[in-house]
């Protein structure tokens, strides 16, 4: 069966730095109209990635396939895509409209067009009545919008964001990801978002691909990859698991899925720590070969039966619940 035209595939993607490689020889078939977050570390080759599918950082083996053609070595604005950056970048002396308008100026479109296609940008990101201010007018937020409409001006198939909610604070940040989705939805085009955080790719993401030491260690829909890591490093990211060592070899369990219980029920332990969450206390105990493991047991279930750093517990889980890694 054909993949879809619009598809975006990287075939054997390498990017190196004279003797250092960031980027190792990496596949992936981007599914077309899907938001997908490239997750991982500083330093695993996330952003190296997508620098390279924008054509800001050149190839240094593989290609890049978009709409059925490499796009590897085309310039970036030949390319179908679209890059917002970390930093906005916007012009501090042009008005919001001119910023926007900024790459069909440098295309040679005249000025009624151009401000034309700006304005129906801008109103898309819901930023009409800000259209005549210069970028220091405007809220973290707002200018994040200027940068996104300057970026979807040009209609790509791809639009690429480099950590674009980072300098958000923490309130906003959790707004503008539902903006994001939102419009991501409406113009079904394929949204590829570099982030290190794992709340925001889970937020976010049809399909997350979590990358480590210049390879990608796990990639799949986004509810998958949380639930059924299939190494150490991906189950550790992620968060929300405790890796434990069996007889059988190496597992992950979530911490929700472990119970708390009294001395001589299930594998013996000792309470090291205990953290309120609110909704969840977490109790961190410690079982035989040193090995740590966290409970998240709900609050009510805690308090009727309240445990101190010292006290022996039995943890108990479902052996359907774990899942055996790889590495």
């Amino acid at each position: 069966m054909n993949q879809p035209i619009q598809d975006l595939e990287l075939v054997s993607v390498t990017k190196r730095y004279g003797n250092t490689i960031a980027v190792d020889a990496i596949n992936h078939h981007f599914r077309p109209a899907s938001y997908t977050c490239l997750l991982g570390p500083s330093g695993c080759g996330k952003s190296s990635t997508l620098r390279m599918i924008a054509g800001h950082e050149s190839v240094s083996d593989g290609a890049i396939n978009l709409a059925g053609r490499d796009i590897s070595h085309l310039p970036p604005a030949r390319r179908g895509t679209a890059m917002m950056f970390q930093s906005y970048a916007l012009f501090p002396h042009l008005s919001v409209t001119d910023n926007v308008a900024f790459s069909l100026k440098m295309k040679g479109v005249d000025v009624g067009e151009r401000r034309n296609k700006a304005h129906e940008m801008l109103e898309l990101v819901d930023l009409s009545a800000m259209a005549q201010r210069l970028p220091d007018q405007l809220s973290g937020g707002q200018q994040q919008r200027v940068a996104l409409a300057r970026a979807l001006i040009t209609r790509p198939q791809v639009l690429l964001l480099d950590e674009p909610l980072s300098a958000l604070d923490p309130f906003l940040r959790i707004r503008m990801r539902g903006e994001l989705r939102k419009l991501q939805r409406e113009l079904g085009i394929s949204f590829i978002h570099v982030t290190h955080g794992q709340d925001e790719a889970l937020a976010l993401a049809d399909e997350i691909v979590v990358m480590n030491n210049a390879v990608i260690e796990q990639a799949g829909p986004a509810r998958d990859v949380f639930n059924a890591p299939r190494t150490r490093f991906v189950a550790q990211f992620m968060g929300g698991h405790n890796v434990v060592a069996l007889p059988e070899g190496h597992f992950a369990i979530r911490t929700d899925a472990v119970g708390v219980g009294a001395p001589g029920s299930g594998i013996a332990a000792s309470v090291t720590g205990i953290e309120y969450q609110g909704t969840h206390v977490s109790v961190l105990a410690r079982i035989a070969g040193d090995q740590e493991v966290t409970a998240l047991v709900p609050d009510t279930e805690f308090f009727s039966s309240p445990r101190s750093p010292g006290d022996p517990v039995g943890l108990v889980w479902d052996a359907r619940n774990l899942h055996k890694l790889t590495a």
